[in-house]
Formats: C-alpha cells, sequence, structure tokens
C-alpha cells in the first residue's frame, strides 16, 4: 500500500477534523441577512394580529404534525392541539380527548421551546426520547424509551433486503456516549458564544442526527433540538413559524442534502445554505399566513352587515384561508358546502352580484372565482 495515499473516509464522522465544522461565510452572508430581514418582518407584523396565542398554538401544531409525517407518521392532530393548548394554558374553544401519545408530543414541544432558558442535558435528550413513544404501546418491544441505542451498528438504509443500500451509518455504540457529551458541552456553550444564531441551529441540527443516539425517533428529537436552538436564538419561547412544515413540503432534498453532507468532509456550507434558505421559506409561509388573517378580520368587518348563508360563509372561510389558491370552481363549491351543482352555482352567482367575489380569467364549465381584495385593507 502507498503510504502516501489519503486514507479514505465514509462519514463525516470519520474525518480528522470531526467535528470541527467549516463553511464558506461570504456564500451565506445573503441568505443570513434575508433571513433576518424576515424574521424582523414577522416579529412587527405579529404586532397587528389579533389572537397571537391561536397563531402560536397552530404553528407550534403545525410543527409537531410535519415533523411526524416527515418520518411517515401521523398523529391524531386534534388530540395534540387540545394538548398543546393545556400545557400552554391557551384557551381552546374546541377541547377533546387527548391520549398518553398525544401528551408525550406536546411534552416534548413544550419543553423544547419554553424551558429554553435551561441547559440542555442528556436527561432532557432521554426524556424526550420517552415522551415521544409515549402510549405507543405495540412498538415498545422493538424499542426502548429513554434508553440510547444498542450495541448492533445504526445504519439508514434502503432497498432489497439482500443487498440494501447503506445511505448513512452512525458512529460505533461504543464512542456514543463521549459523542453526546462533546455535543452537548458545544450547544451549552454555543448559546452565549459568538456563533450565529441561525449557523448554530443548522449545526446543532446536524451533528446530533449525525451522532444518531436512539434506535428511532432522531429525526424527531433532532428537530426538536433545532427548536430550542431558534428559541434561544430570538430569547423568545414563542415559535411564529413551523420549520419542520417547510423541511416536509422540501423532504427529498432534506434527506438529500443530509446525505451527501454525512459523506463528505467537515466544510459543510451546501448544508448551512439549504438550512438558512429553508427557514426562510418557513417564516414567509408565517408571513403569509399573518397577511392572510388580518385580511379575514378587515373583510368580515366590511362585509359585517351582509347576510351570507352559514354555507356561504363556510366557503368563504375558506377562500380567506387560502385552501383555494387558484380560486374555486362550482364543483369545488359544491363538494366543500355539500349542496347541488344548481345551488353551488346560484350561490356564486349572488356572491358575485354582491361584488364578495370575482371572476377569474377563463369561462365556461371551469370559471373560478376569487375574493375581490381590492377595498378591504
Amino acid at each position: 500500500m502507498n503510504a502516501n495515499k489519503a486514507r479514505h473516509y465514509d462519514w463525516i464522522w470519520q474525518y480528522p477534523k470531526w467535528p470541527e465544522f467549516t463553511w464558506e461565510g461570504e456564500q451565506l452572508q445573503p441568505l443570513l441577512r434575508r433571513a433576518y430581514d424576515h424574521l424582523g418582518q414577522l416579529k412587527g407584523k405579529m404586532s397587528s394580529v389579533a389572537g397571537q396565542q391561536e397563531f402560536t398554538l397552530d404553528a407550534l401544531l403545525t410543527n409537531i404534525v410535519a415533523s411526524s409525517a416527515i418520518e411517515n407518521e401521523k398523529v391524531d392532530v386534534n388530540a395534540v392541539r387540545s394538548s398543546l393548548a393545556r400545557q400552554l394554558n391557551i384557551d381552546d374553544n374546541r377541547p377533546i380527548k387527548v391520549s398518553a401519545q398525544s401528551e408525550g408530543l406536546a411534552n416534548i414541544m413544550r419543553d423544547a421551546v419554553t424551558a429554553w432558558q435551561q441547559p440542555l442535558t442528556l436527561i432532557t435528550l432521554l426524556q424526550w426520547h420517552s415522551w415521544l413513544f409515549q402510549g405507543q404501546g405495540s412498538l415498545m418491544q422493538k424499542i426502548a424509551p429513554g434508553q440510547l441505542r444498542g450495541e448492533a451498528p445504526m445504519q439508514i438504509v434502503s432497498g432489497p433486503l439482500l443487498k440494501p443500500r447503506v445511505h448513512f451509518q452512525a458512529p460505533p455504540k461504543e464512542v456514543l456516549e463521549a459523542e453526546l457529551e462533546i455535543f452537548i458541552q458545544w450547544f451549552n456553550e454555543s448559546e452565549t458564544g459568538s456563533a450565529d444564531p441561525l449557523i448554530r441551529a443548522a449545526i446543532a441540527h446536524l451533528w446530533f442526527v449525525t451522532i444518531h443516539p436512539f434506535e428511532d425517533g432522531n429525526g424527531r428529537i433532532t428537530r426538536a433540538l433545532t427548536d430550542r436552538a431558534l428559541a434561544q436564538s430570538d430569547q423568545n419561547s414563542i415559535r411564529l413559524f413551523a420549520m419542520s412544515e417547510a423541511i416536509f413540503e422540501h423532504k427529498n432534498s432534506y434527506y438529500e442534502i443530509l446525505e451527501h453532507t454525512q459523506k463528505h468532509g467537515t466544510d459543510i456550507t451546501r448544508w448551512l445554505l439549504w438550512f438558512v434558505e429553508t427557514l426562510t421559506i418557513s417564516v414567509e409561509g408565517a408571513l403569509a399566513k399573518i397577511d392572510r388573517t388580518v385580511f379575514k378580520s378587515k373583510f368580515w368587518a366590511k362585509y359585517s352587515n351582509k347576510s351570507f348563508s352559514e354555507l356561504q360563509r363556510k366557503v368563504l372561510n375558506r377562500l380567506l384561508d387560502g385552501d383555494f389558491k387558484q380560486g374555486i370552481n362550482a364543483t369545488q363549491y359544491q363538494r366543500v358546502a355539500k349542496v347541488s351543482k344548481a345551488t353551488a352555482t346560484r350561490h356564486l352567482s349572488d356572491l358575485l352580484a354582491q361584488a364578495v367575489l370575482t371572476k377569474l380569467p377563463g369561462g365556461g364549465r371551469s370559471t373560478r372565482y376569487q375574493i375581490v381584495k381590492s377595498g378591504t385593507a
């Protein structure tokens, strides 16, 4: 063997400089400026929104649901919402029966974003993992909640059982506790350090998911940890945007950039670019939601003297909530309102005559209608 031949490393944690990450700061600066500009707009616009607690509740709920959906896990949305509302002392006008699972998921989110002033510990992470699988008895034979993974190699694989493709292999069990100790120390010390807060959150995400300390649930715990880092970044326990939702919407690129980064050296510029851009997308979504909320409030104030039917109100609220971004046609109205085609057409004609709706370009059976925007601001 040629002594001068460079050693081949399969995984990022095998590189000699791990975990001393490097990146190209000049490439990141434009994206960081844009991200902070959006975050500033978000904080400013929230002051004009009535019912900020409801907005916060919805953002945290979206984060939980989306983080689970990334792993193809479904949760009882209504139960989790009730659990979150109760734990955050937010009035819930539609409480329903909660479950052990919904309580556990709400516990993780509450602790991640409201206990951000507490130092991170191994006990914290083990508690989150225990909560994650709370109330899921059928999984308990395969997963040990609140415990680190066992001796078997931790691999992320896909494809045929006899010839799987290994996307990633985590550090071995014998170094796991040492790796976690280094990470936890960095996480706590970097909070008050000079690191850019968004870069710190991105590093925390990559670093922890690379350690992959549990048999299952690593992605969801990683994203909860990212939420804590983001809560710490603005010294605020209230989360106004749901980054996991943006990650879910770009799920394929999320896994692709993680796999690429975990197979190469400790220059993580590409990962940081992806993270900051995706975070900005999530903030843009929150800004759009605030705009819709304000517009909706002004809309109903303007048309408070109109005698809409309950079915018309239902459809108008769906339009105001952005559910039909391309406008609504008679068939869609029929499905939402659960009325006949003739009734749907009559309702739409009435709303058109009252100048509440306007026709979009096009015609015939595919004619679409949208809310009249002028004069409501």
